[in-house]
């Protein structure tokens, strides 16, 4: 008889650790901090993120913009939990994160078209780009890729079959103006253009640096590029967070679509 009576508290005990200890877990998935952190690279991404603050903010949801100069550290601080979405990339972009650092983002949502397009100070036109010209590329894997891909549909070089947005230098199967194509940090190229003869920038960039598209753009991706394709990400883990959601849905929302019209005058649109 005093056995059981020393044993029911002991049960009784261990059944209130265990469950204290449920719920001192730091963060779930459905948890949502009470200011949300949404990651941006400078110029138009980040203004549309505020426009997107703005308008979150009428439906109660605290969105504060962090703003990034390079293309790796948002998704580090997103996998990190350092921010809880990020607006400012295409979905190999994301692909190729995950691979090269093991982490699980995903995308919710697009947001903007951004196409990235060829930029020179003299050259106007594909044809006009001089025998050995410097052509600088963005040094990321995938808009490098992309950036060849695109010197590729303007004629300018050829790439090995099927290569696509994932070529590389090495992939260069012929180059019959011996361009000399140099890889810079994307956030250099603007600033380049005194120095090479053509530049192959994002959009995002070439905004941020207040290039003219109709003067200094010559050849651009279509709209309906997927690479100019921007999205919404979050963690894996996050990705049915309800709130997230609404934020994905005011991206594609009127009031959204018609700050990018009247900001950006086409040059941007909405990507919903």
């Amino acid at each position: 008889m005093k056995l059981r009576k020393l044993i029911a508290p002991l049960l009784v005990g261990v059944l209130a650790f265990a469950i204290a200890g449920c719920g001192s877990d730091s963060k779930t998935a459905t948890d949502t901090p009470t200011e949300i952190k949404i990651g941006a690279t400078a110029g138009p991404h980040a203004q549309v993120a505020e426009a997107v603050a703005k308008e979150a903010q009428k439906q109660g949801i605290n969105l504060k913009v962090v703003e990034f100069s390079d293309y790796v550290t948002p998704d580090k601080a997103l996998a990190d939990e350092d921010i809880q979405l990020n607006a400012y990339q295409h979905v190999p972009f994301m692909e190729n994160f995950n691979k090269q650092n093991g982490s699980n983002l995903v995308a919710i949502g697009k947001t903007i078209l951004m196409p990235m397009g060829l930029y020179s100070n003299a050259v106007h036109s594909a044809q006009d780009v001089p025998e050995g010209a410097i052509v600088a590329i963005p040094n990321d894997p995938t808009n490098g890729g992309r950036g060849l891909a695109l010197l590729a549909k303007a004629g300018l070089i050829t790439l090995r079959d099927g290569v696509g947005f994932k070529a590389t230098i090495a992939d260069i199967t012929s180059n019959p103006k011996n361009l000399q194509i140099q890889e810079l940090e994307a956030a250099q190229l603007p600033r380049s253009l005194d120095d090479v003869a053509v530049a192959v920038i994002p959009m995002n960039y070439v905004q941020s640096a207040g290039l003219n598209v109709e003067k200094q753009g010559f050849f651009l991706e279509p709209k309906d590029e997927p690479l100019a394709v921007m999205i919404l990400a979050v963690r894996e883990q996050d990705k049915d967070n309800e709130t997230y959601k609404k934020i994905a849905q005011i991206y594609q929302s009127e009031a959204i679509k018609k700050f990018i019209d009247e900001t950006f005058k086409g040059t941007i649109t909405s990507a919903n």
